[in-house]
């Protein structure tokens, strides 16, 4: 595991665990069923063990980690009934945010999401994955503020964090990025075209993309998914 960061002043150190941690998870570098020790990340960070027992707690809400009675606390494997509960989640909020979208976007607004356009092009042209990845987090929270809807941003990131490990799967392994900057740019097409039907079908084509890639990585990595009696 990477060097932990040193604790920093301005924040909790509930904070700089869930963050750090939070960061190793979704970027694969803790696996799924990969065991973690809170006494370990206590070390590390030079904390008690209270504040690392909280950021785990956290972090298994998000169901990022499997804290069990007794048993060593692992990243959670990926379930298949929570990723398309938090798919379902996703696209039915998804679809409302397009909706008003398309309806209130304005000179402004369609500045906001030509510009975040043009850094996701610089991205994919360097082959950046990381930065894509989180140019297309900003890329959906312009668009819920051109919405009006700032708030439901909080959501998709919650949904969306929950597989996001799988995003980065196929992202580092499929290079895709090229084929979602094209739906972002059918997304944006629609919604400064106020075409709000075009703006959903397009937002329906895009979070599909992970279908066939879920597919694949429970063949080719079925012990990175639970077991029907874990």
């Amino acid at each position: 595991m990477d060097h932990a960061p040193a604790v920093t002043e301005r924040r909790t150190s509930v904070d700089d665990v869930f963050d750090y941690l939070f960061e190793q998870i979704s970027s694969l570098q803790l696996k799924p069923g990969d065991r973690i020790s809170e006494a370990e990340i206590a070390a590390q960070f030079g904390v008690s063990r209270q504040p690392v027992r909280d950021a785990f707690s956290r972090l298994a809400n998000l169901d990022l980690l499997l804290i069990r009675p007794q048993r060593a606390t692992e990243v959670r494997r990926f379930s298949m009934r929570q990723i398309e509960k938090a798919r379902f989640v996703r696209a039915a909020i998804e679809k409302e945010v397009l909706l008003r979208a398309a309806r209130e976007c304005d000179d402004a607004g369609a500045s906001l999401l030509d510009k975040s356009l043009t850094q996701q092009e610089a991205a994919v042209d360097a082959t950046d994955v990381e930065a894509f990845g989180q140019l297309d987090y900003e890329f959906h929270k312009t668009l819920c503020k051109i919405a009006g809807v700032d708030y439901a941003f909080e959501v998709i990131m919650e949904e969306k964090a929950k597989v996001d490990r799988l995003c980065m799967l196929g992202l580092s392994k499929e290079q895709r990025i090229p084929v979602l900057l094209d739906d972002h740019r059918a997304i944006a097409d629609a919604v400064k075209s106020h075409d709000a039907n075009a703006a959903i079908a397009a937002g329906t084509k895009h979070l599909s993309r992970l279908d066939e890639t879920i597919k694949r990585i429970r063949a080719s990595n079925a012990y990175y998914f639970e077991r029907a009696d874990d």
